[in-house]
């Protein structure tokens, strides 16, 4: 069977030289304090990951991320779709065939069951729905509060679609104050040149971008230190 694809990720080398410029370093946030440090898994359930080869390919990077955070004393936040507040102004926006779907989107029955079932969920994780696109708007979703519960300022964010949910909720944790990440090779869109919009849009105003390699790497030297 072939590989599933990967984005062809890339930040342009004149949105590394502005930050250089600015802040006297290309990343904005060099250390990670694992205890305080939560990965989150944004939408990886069967409608999103069966239909779109990207998210199949970032299935294994996930994990990756996931077992590294569990060892190093983070958390780990799976948030599943779950259905709006407005229905009648999807089927408006989306019209009937496709709102029916989205409102169907994050299955039913437990959390837990409903990920794509190659993704290992762990007691000590949180499972969370939200209803709406980002995962930190108030009041549609309990993460920011869970988040608080454990003392987390700094949140990695993993899943997809890169430039819906995920971009998303990476602006809506920066406006709630939290250190932002999102993983460049640990998030999926229909196509690269959607992903790598989304990816500059964070890396300039909300966040920082980094590769699943490098964030481990963080993870690692912040376990070390603590």
């Amino acid at each position: 069977m072939d590989e599933p694809p990967r984005h062809d990720w890339r930040i342009e080398e004149r949105q590394y030289q502005r930050h250089e410029q600015r802040r006297g370093r290309r990343h904005a946030f060099t250390t990670l304090a694992p205890e305080q440090t939560a990965l989150v898994v944004v939408d990886m359930v069967p409608f999103f990951v069966a239909e779109m080869p990207y998210c199949r390919g970032i299935v294994p990077v996930i994990g990756r991320l996931a077992t590294a955070f569990r060892l190093a004393g983070g958390t780990v936040a799976w948030v599943v779709p779950s259905p709006g507040p407005r229905p009648d102004l999807e089927v408006e926006f989306f019209g009937a065939e496709a709102a029916a779907a989205y409102q169907g989107s994050g299955g039913v029955g437990p959390l837990r069951d409903r990920l794509w079932p190659e993704l290992r969920v762990e007691e000590t994780d949180l499972l969370v729905e939200k209803t709406a696109a980002s995962a930190f708007f108030p009041g549609r979703s309990p993460l920011p509060a869970l988040l608080a519960d454990r003392g987390i300022d700094t949140v990695v964010i993993t899943g997809t679609v890169t430039n819906v949910c995920c971009e998303s909720s990476a602006r809506d944790a920066s406006t709630l104050g939290y250190r932002v990440i999102l993983v460049a090779d640990g998030t999926a869109a229909r196509c690269d040149e959607d992903h790598n919009a989304a990816l500059r849009t964070i890396y300039r105003t909300f966040g920082d971008v980094r590769g699943a390699a490098e964030v481990l790497a963080l993870l690692a030297a912040g376990r070390h230190h603590s």
